[in-house]
């Protein structure tokens, strides 16, 4: 191929790259320069100088390294900084010496990094917030682990309990994963929660009112308190007894001025067993009364007695919102 064809293809080779040279002899004066993207060409000539492309501050900084690279040989990257229409964008300069060591000079090769940094800086920041995210759930594992072996005689007890525990967190997880961690919907979370336990044959769960969307934090520990009672339910109350009823309802209130959800429970029995998991001194009864509402910086109300199991857990704003879904009559 002749001299010219190749120039050519060289040329569209670098404008489909997106990739720029500029060309500096030994005194650092530009030479030439090749697709260059449009914020250096309006300033670019033969014979003028970095600070024309970068500014003063930026200029120096690369005189220096230029200078370093003309006596070294030692190849060099470095980034620059460009306002383009109000926009700071990022380039690269790859720069290398070339020539003979009569007549050394700069070639350096330039390509807009602008949304490569944006996208490492996005990668950092949800790193960063995965492992604050990973860390809180293992304090959660670790407090239920010790909590549920601090209140369990058997080693077949404990591994029971400890399991419906973890799956419980594993079900609300899965909705908050799959939201990109934004959260999850009432409804979904409480029908998540039910249905391990609750009878196929029967309708739905009974889960009314309100469904507004939790934070992760407010997810993942109503969630636990929900399969406090549901566990309970299932183990010794309407839903092992297949008698009395069950209501879940979210409501929006108002308290001192700001508002609020309040998620109730309401579980009527012909009798309350003497034997079940919410006892004085359980880690279920701790769970509902101490750890979730703390936890959600809300309140709780919780009484066992004349034939019903009720369940009060009031979750400020800051924990939820409510978008435009429906609400369950």
């Amino acid at each position: 191929m002749e001299l010219e064809s190749k120039v050519a293809l060289m040329s569209n080779a670098l404008t489909s790259a997106g990739i720029g040279i500029i060309y500096q002899d030994a005194s650092l004066s530009f030479i030439f320069a090749e697709n260059l993207p449009s914020p250096f060409k309006a300033n670019f000539a033969p014979g003028g100088r970095d600070t024309d492309l970068y500014g003063a501050e930026q200029a120096n900084q690369l005189k220096e390294r230029k200078t370093s690279l003309l006596a070294s040989g030692a190849a060099d990257n470095v980034q620059v900084e460009l306002i383009v229409d109000g926009e700071t964008r990022t380039y690269e300069l790859k720069m290398q010496r070339v020539g003979t060591p009569d007549a050394y000079g700069v070639l350096s090769v330039i390509s807009d990094v602008t949304e490569t940094r944006h996208r490492e800086k996005v990668l950092k920041s949800l790193l960063r917030e995965l492992s604050h995210r990973s860390k809180n759930l293992l304090a959660i594992i670790q407090g239920i682990a010790t909590q549920t072996a601090r209140n369990t005689l058997s080693l077949d007890n404990f591994l029971v309990k400890f399991r419906g525990r973890l799956q419980s967190l594993s079900h609300s997880q899965d909705l908050i994963t799959d939201s990109s961690w934004r959260g999850a919907y009432f409804f979904e979370l409480a029908e998540k929660q039910f249905a391990p336990y609750w009878p196929e044959n029967r309708s739905s769960p009974p889960i009314f009112g309100e469904n507004a969307h939790l934070t992760p934090n407010a997810a993942v520990h109503l969630g636990l308190a929900l399969h406090e009672l549901i566990i309970n339910s299932a183990s010794y109350g309407a839903i092992a007894a297949g008698t009395g009823s069950i209501s879940l309802d979210c409501r929006l209130v108002q308290a001192t001025g700001k508002r609020t959800i309040e998620i109730v429970w309401m579980e009527k029995l012909d009798k309350i067993p003497e034997i079940h998991d919410l006892a004085e001194t359980s880690f279920g009864k701790t769970v509902l009364e101490r750890v979730v509402p703390s936890s959600v910086n809300g309140r709780s109300d919780f009484k066992i007695g004349d034939g019903r199991i009720e369940y009060h857990l009031s979750i400020p704003e800051s924990e939820f919102e409510l978008r435009t879904v429906a609400s369950k009559l």
